[in-house]
């Protein structure tokens, strides 16, 4: 089979879904009593705003949480603080995203190779469903009854993916079968130091789609704190003045910066615990 010939067929098994990456979220939750304080720190290091705070049930058995949508230029947090204990497997998915018709969404990420975690629920404001990718990798798809619309990044944040050796081909395979994209590098030998491994190098590939980026690790599993806890990464203009900022409003940075590849970067925890990459292209 011809490369045109199956991607034609790709397409006819799997639908395009994706609505944009300004729509994808990265799920954080924190203990209720860290919200103000996370959110705070966060919209004070990236700027944009929060919208309203509600007490809802976003799961589909009981249970009660705060729930707001951090909105920032770099990108979006949907931020969690449960006040009942979470129910399983709530709290493992990294991100949502947004797609422009569930039902379809959840056969085409079934048909691409993933496992539905959580069957398709309602939630105030749509529906949801919790899937794994090869490799152990949960993700939320959603959809809202009314759609939402939202301004385009400044810049487009990356979800962090670590995965073994084993599985990695076959999640690059399903995930840009689902989301329609492309693998735009596969470094067998990136820089080490990206995972705080300076003397060694690792396999790192790269994905861009209509979900946004996403960087894969491929790695041993043998990574020094905090590497592999980031569940995004988030490209700013000027990585030094963003850590000041971070660290001026209760955030701790954990270690000193990075230059790995085409980039400079750093880990940030931000108060509550949620760990995140930042980086600047290199040069910055």
């Amino acid at each position: 089979m011809g490369v045109a010939e199956a991607k034609e067929v790709t397409q006819a098994v799997t639908p395009v879904v994706a609505v944009g990456p300004q729509y994808d979220t990265t799920h954080v939750y924190v203990a209720p009593e860290d919200v103000d304080r996370f959110v705070a720190s966060f919209l004070a290091t990236f700027g944009g705003q929060s919208t309203k705070q509600v007490v809802a049930t976003v799961t589909p058995t009981p249970s009660s949480t705060t729930s707001q949508l951090l909105q920032t230029p770099v990108g979006t947090v949907s931020l969690f603080g449960f006040k009942t204990p979470i129910p399983f497997p709530f709290g493992a998915e990294r991100t949502g995203y947004l797609v422009t018709d569930l039902d379809q969404a959840v056969a085409a990420a079934r048909a691409s190779g993933a496992d539905v975690l959580v069957q398709i629920f309602p939630d105030p404001i749509g529906r949801d469903a919790v899937i794994q990718w090869p490799g152990g990798v949960n993700m939320q798809l959603y959809w809202h009854t009314t759609p939402p619309n939202y301004a385009p990044f400044q810049t487009i944040p990356e979800n962090r993916v670590y995965v073994s050796p084993d599985r990695a081909d076959a999640f690059v395979h399903s995930f840009v079968r689902f989301s329609h994209g492309k693998v735009v590098s596969d470094d067998a030998h990136a820089p080490g130091a990206e995972i705080g491994r300076p003397s060694d190098t690792y396999r790192r590939i790269r994905i861009e789609s209509t979900f946004g980026k996403m960087t894969v690790h491929v790695t041993d599993g043998h990574l020094p704190y905090p590497y592999g806890h980031e569940l995004t990464g988030y490209e700013v203009s000027d990585l030094a003045a963003t850590l000041d900022k971070a660290k001026a409003n209760g955030a701790q940075v954990l270690g000193p910066a990075v230059h790995g590849g085409d980039r400079d970067s750093a880990v940030v925890e931000f108060p509550g615990g949620y760990v995140a990459e930042i980086h600047a292209s290199a040069g910055h």
